[in-house]
């Protein structure tokens, strides 16, 4: 079995967590938050960032200008 793509996986994971894969604009938007968290701070900060964006039910470009005043 070949291991799955980023993407592939990530459906898989939407899917079993029954829920929407998120489309690519928002994938780039995650993946600039968590820049700007890892760079900012530690490579911790960058998966914890984008856990709270959801858990926040902030819109990632609200929190992305968050997360520039704290870099």
């Amino acid at each position: 079995m070949a291991t799955p793509t980023g993407q592939e996986w990530i459906a898989a994971f939407a899917e079993r967590l029954g829920t929407e894969a998120p489309d690519e604009a928002t994938i780039e938007a995650l993946l600039d938050l968590a820049g700007v968290a890892a760079h900012a701070s530690e490579r911790i900060a960058a998966p914890i960032a984008c856990y709270l964006v959801g858990r926040a039910g902030v819109a990632i470009d609200a929190a992305r200008t968050h997360a520039d005043a704290l870099a």
